[in-house]
């Protein structure tokens, strides 16, 4: 698995509930932390790299846990390699069947909700619904470096929060992974009927699937966590979010 940091450990911990003996390996790019403003060809080559280097320590399969990384890169991966990637993607598809009165809001970077793969997504499952695609510049990496609960966070969720709030969506989808460790603070700005949904349980029901159709299910349940940053400040972050501290070790990718 790999993300631009950190937010993917919200996915990785659905997946390893759900396939508890099977080996994983996390690489946060912190180094180029964030994707989301960064030019598409960039985070495909990052991704390529990350890749290729995931495959040569034995990784049977690829989960891009980056919604960002999905949208740059996803198809390139699948043409280039021939293990299965699974890729993470906003949930719109379930936020349409969840919504009553067709008002979606989604809360991503900058570089998700203008992908083409975003918008395919939209065209293909939600033509009959109002999108409001709500960009969340620095969000991702204030919830890094400042936690849940940080000044920053909380002005920038007063920001991007409100304006879904004021178009009285129904449902909001979670765009990035990192959203899901200020669940609770988006919750609390919008009316108490919305829901919000993200895409960490259907990621973890397709790897499932796919290492089943190509036999590759087993391993010893071990798990290795990489980052092309700082391993000490990665292993702070990751307690301050998680409330565990792991070894981490340093990848030059």
């Amino acid at each position: 698995m790999f993300d631009s940091g950190l937010g993917g450990l919200t996915v990785l911990e659905t997946l390893r509930a759900r396939l508890p003996t099977e080996d994983f390996i996390y690489f946060a790019d912190t180094a180029h932390l964030p994707y989301g403003d960064k030019p598409e060809e960039v985070v495909r080559a990052r991704s390529l790299a990350i890749t290729n280097n995931l495959l040569e320590r034995g990784a049977k399969a690829i989960v891009i846990a980056c919604n960002t990384a999905t949208a740059a890169a996803a198809e390139s991966l699948r043409n280039a390699i021939e293990v299965p990637v699974i890729a993470l993607e906003p949930a719109v598809k379930p936020a349409v069947s969840l919504s009553r009165r067709g008002m979606i809001g989604v809360l991503a970077t900058t570089r998700t909700l203008y992908s083409r793969r975003f918008e395919r997504l939209v065209q293909t499952h939600a033509q009959n619904a109002r999108i409001f695609a709500q960009p969340c510049p620095a969000l991702a990496e204030a919830i890094e470096l400042e936690g849940a609960e940080g000044d920053t966070v909380r002005a920038l969720l007063d920001r991007y929060v409100r304006p879904l709030a004021l178009a009285e969506v129904d449902v909001v989808v979670l765009g990035c992974t990192h959203y899901l460790w200020v669940m609770p603070a988006i919750a609390a700005r919008l009316p108490k009927e919305v829901k919000i949904v993200d895409s960490g349980e259907a990621v973890a029901r397709q790897v499932e699937k796919r290492l089943q159709e190509e036999s590759f299910l087993g391993g010893g349940g071990a798990f290795r966590l990489a980052t092309s940053g700082d391993p000490a400040s990665v292993g702070q972050t990751i307690q301050r979010l998680c409330g565990f501290a792991p070894d981490v070790e340093y990848w030059r990718i």
